[in-house]
C-alpha cells in the first residue's frame, strides 16, 4: 500500500518543522505534501529545503480545507493521510493505519497526546448515533483514507471554517463507510492553532459564530431540518449559554459579551442552516459536498518537487 501524507501549513514554521521531522523518521517511505496558505515566515523556504517533503504546494488562501482538498489532488498514494502542522507521528503510527486499512477499513484514526505538567492528555474515540446513523468522529490532524473512500467524499466541504473532519464523519456514515479507532495510532500535539480560519471583512468571525454556523450547516446539509436536529442544535447552545451566564455571575465575563454571543450564535445557527440546506439541494448524492475537490478547479497553486 502507497501512503501519502497531507500537511496543510500556514505561519507555523518551526512547528511545521517538527512535524517534518518526525514523518521523515518514522514513516520515511511516505510520499509528503506539505501545502502552505499564503505564509510570512519563511516556512516555503524551509520546506523545500527538508529532505522529508516531496511536494510543495502553494495556495493563495487562508482556508484549510482548501488546502487540505489541493493536497489531496496532488497526491499520487493508494492511502492519504492528513497530519496538522502541529501534529507529529510516533513510532507505530504507519503500520498501525496500513493494517487498519488493510484489513477493510475505509478510514483509520487514533489519538492525540497533549503535554501537561506531570505527564500528558490523551483521546477517546467519539461516537454519536444521529437519525439512525452510527458515527464515529475523527480528528483531522491525525486519519487516514483509503483512495476510493476520500474520493467518494470529494475531499472536504470547502464552505466550512471549522468542524469540517466531523462533516466528513456524518456523510462517511450516510454512506455506509467504515471509519476504525486504533489506539496505537499516536501523534503528539505540540502546542499551537493548526491552521488560522479564513477572515473576510464582512463575515461575524467570532468564535461562537463559526462554531454554530458549522453546527448547523453540517447538521441540516446532511440531515435535513427536522426536530430532532434542531434540538441538538438549541441543546449545544443552551449548555454553551449556561457556561458562559456562570462566567458573568463569577465576574470573568461582562453581560455585553454574553448578550452579543448569544446574538452570533442566532445569527450564525440561521445562516449554517440556511447554507447547510441550500448545499443539500445543490449536491444530492450521499457525498453531499457541493464544494469539494472537483468543485475548484480555480484554485491558485505552485508546485514545487
Amino acid at each position: 500500500m502507497d501512503l501519502s501524507v497531507v500537511v496543510p501549513t500556514l505561519n507555523a514554521r518551526d512547528r511545521l518543522e517538527g512535524a517534518l521531522d518526525a514523518l521523515g523518521e518514522y514513516a520515511p517511505d511516505a510520499e509528503v505534501v506539505v501545502v502552505n496558505g499564503p505564509s510570512s515566515d519563511g516556512t516555503s523556504g524551509m520546506v523545500r529545503a527538508h529532505a522529508a517533503a516531496d511536494f510543495l504546494l502553494e495556495l493563495s488562501e487562508r482556508n484549510l480545507n482548501a488546502a487540505r482538498n489541493a493536497g489531496l489532488g496532488a497526491a499520487t498514494g493508494s492511502a492519504i493521510a492528513f497530519v496538522g502542522q502541529n501534529s507529529r507521528v510516533r513510532d507505530g503510527w504507519v503500520a498501525a493505519l496500513t493494517d487498519s486499512l488493510a484489513d477493510g477499513a475505509d478510514v483509520v484514526t487514533g489519538p492525540a497526546h497533549r503535554d501537561v505538567p506531570g505527564g500528558h492528555t490523551t483521546e477517546a474515540v467519539e461516537r454519536r448515533r444521529i437519525k439512525g446513523r452510527e458515527v464515529t468522529y475523527f480528528d483531522g490532524g491525525n486519519v487516514a483514507f483509503r483512495r476510493d473512500a476520500i474520493d467518494a467524499l470529494d475531499g472536504f466541504d470547502e464552505y466550512l471554517e471549522t468542524g469540517a473532519a466531523r462533516d466528513a464523519a456524518h456523510r462517511l456514515a450516510g454512506m455506509g463507510r467504515s471509519v476504525a479507532w486504533r489506539p496505537d495510532m499516536v501523534v503528539r500535539r505540540v502546542e499551537g492553532e493548526d491552521v488560522a480560519h479564513r477572515v473576510a471583512a464582512d463575515e461575524d468571525v467570532s468564535v461562537w459564530g463559526l462554531k454554530y454556523r458549522s453546527l448547523a450547516y453540517r447538521l441540516a446539509k446532511n440531515y435535513g431540518v427536522s426536530p430532532s436536529v434542531v434540538f441538538r442544535i438549541v441543546r449545544h447552545a443552551a449548555g454553551d449559554a449556561a457556561g458562559v451566564a456562570k462566567g458573568v455571575l463569577t465576574g470573568d465575563e461582562r453581560p455585553s459579551a454574553w448578550l452579543s454571543n448569544g446574538s452570533a450564535v442566532v445569527r450564525n445557527a440561521i445562516r449554517g442552516a440556511r447554507d447547510g440546506l441550500a448545499a443539500r439541494r445543490a449536491d444530492d448524492t450521499p457525498r453531499r459536498n457541493p464544494h469539494g475537490v472537483s468543485q475548484r478547479m480555480d484554485r491558485t497553486v505552485a508546485r514545487y518537487e
